[in-house]
């Protein structure tokens, strides 16, 4: 088999993969089955890309958390544009709000020359920073430069056209205008073929679709329109569920109380109507929302004030509603959901961080049976061991876990590797901890504090 099918089955399996996990709204496993992926077919839109960054949306849009510092200093950069690109988009894919993200991977496809991959992440740009409040000339000449770049000068001359207007005193970008207009003159013809039109409107009209579903592009008159849609389709219809789930999100979207609580409302009242769950497990996904966007809310006030006491009893009192809210929220869903493996793990999830080990292993041993959730559930089982102190049995179930788990090197394989060297350290059997500790710092020296945990052990043993 030729070196290049070879590299495009291996990118396929992987992205089958992340698509089975996500699924299972496993975003940040996804997220790094999707760029495994497309380590080896960096070129693959549809089936990586594309997929990878409307999981994003939905990863955001659940409240998933933005990359942790330790995580930027990591992915910043890279040896290879490759690297380069792929550990930019690991941080866009964990926070696609932020543009800086999309730029940086739009360099490294450029120099890269991933042709394809940087047109789509271009237009992608393009068409949020038209869509921004105060739109960037910086990012429009990059976007122009980026385009010249890849000889799209019809592109380049549209975003010169951006920036220029921005800045219309600047002559240096009226001569570029003129330059590139007239290298889109000469080129023309290779935009003539009705192929090239009809993907290019296709490519449009997507990256118009996927923008309009981002949060970071719907703009207020766009929320507007959607309620006021939604208000209309409930009038002629206000029995159908289809109608009340999409006026509902068309009002949680408003990102403000009154429309947020009216969305919960109208789900609240109509399970009660109806007497069907699924209208009051929205209402509870709907209020974990609103509490995640006044928790960001607080959280900013407080780096503006970090010694205001205030805010931060505040930042706590919401914290704990979060946390009350979701235990509750999971609690009802596997109670009228008893087969619903999903529910089943996050409750285990939220029952483990109120330091209900014995309660939540009995639910990690049901999502189990879920393949996709198999190897995360054995992983929560042998935490809870760990925190009762039945470190044998913790050792057991990380040991089974991580011979189960295809892939050493991601961030799951490390995570239960660095639970288990966690375990023997706590057993006192430092060599063995020192070993997995050892292993996992030769393939990523700053997962954790996996290096100090090395330096300490080999200090002991000096």
């Amino acid at each position: 088999m030729p070196e290049e099918d070879i590299q495009t089955a291996k990118g396929k399996a992987f992205f089958e993969k992340a698509h089975k996990v996500a699924e299972s709204s496993n975003f940040d496993y996804a997220i790094d089955m999707y760029l495994e992926g497309l380590r080896y077919t960096p070129e693959a839109i549809e089936q990586g890309h594309l997929p990878l960054c409307e999981l994003a949306l939905q990863r955001q849009g659940k409240g998933g958390k933005k990359p942790s510092v330790m995580e930027r200093m990591k992915r910043l950069g890279g040896k290879t544009p490759l690297e380069q690109m792929l550990n930019a988009e690991y941080l866009f894919a964990k926070d696609p709000g932020h543009l800086p993200y999309a730029k940086a991977m739009l360099k490294a496809a450029v120099a890269g020359d991933y042709r394809r991959t940087a047109d789509w992440i271009a237009n992608l740009i393009f068409q949020t920073n038209n869509a921004a409040k105060k739109p960037s000339v910086r990012t429009y000449i990059l976007l122009k430069d980026s385009y010249a770049a890849l000889g799209q000068f019809d592109k380049a001359v549209a975003a010169c056209q951006r920036a220029a207007r921005l800045k219309p005193d600047d002559g240096e970008l009226a001569d570029e205008y003129k330059n590139l207009s007239a290298e889109l003159t000469m080129a023309r013809g290779k935009y003539d073929t009705e192929g090239d039109f009809r993907k290019s409107i296709k490519d449009r009209e997507w990256q118009e679709k996927l923008q309009a579903q981002a949060s970071i592009v719907k703009t207020e008159d766009y929320r507007l329109k959607a309620v006021e849609d939604a208000r209309s389709k409930i009038a002629q219809n206000p029995d159908l569920p289809a109608n009340i789930f999409n006026l509902a999100d068309a009002l949680s979207d408003m990102e403000n109380d009154k429309d947020e609580n009216d969305a919960i409302a109208l789900l609240e009242n109509t399970h009660k109507a109806k007497k069907d769950f699924s209208f009051k497990q929205r209402a509870g996904l709907l209020r974990i929302k609103q509490l995640r966007r006044k928790i960001r809310e607080a959280k900013t006030a407080l780096e503006t004030k970090p010694d205001d006491a205030q805010a931060k009893a505040g930042l706590e009192e919401l914290s704990a509603q979060l946390n009350n809210t979701e235990l509750e929220h999971y609690r009802l869903c596997v109670e009228n959901y008893p087969t619903d493996l999903h529910a089943k793990y996050e409750y285990g999830v939220r029952l483990v961080g109120n330091e209900k080990y014995n309660e939540a292993i009995p639910f990690f041993q049901e999502a189990q049976k879920d393949p996709r959730r198999k190897i995360a559930a054995m992983g929560k089982i042998g935490f809870c061991f760990f925190m009762k102190g039945w470190l044998a049995d913790a050792i057991d179930v990380f040991t089974r876990a991580i011979n189960s788990y295809e892939i050493k090197d991601d961030t799951v394989g490390k995570e239960l590797r660095y639970n288990l060297g966690r375990v023997y350290q706590e057993q006192g059997d430092a060599d063995k901890a020192l070993e997995i500790y050892r292993k996992i710092a030769q393939v990523d020296f700053t997962f954790k504090d996996v290096s100090q945990r090395v330096e300490k052990l080999r200090s002991i043993d000096n």
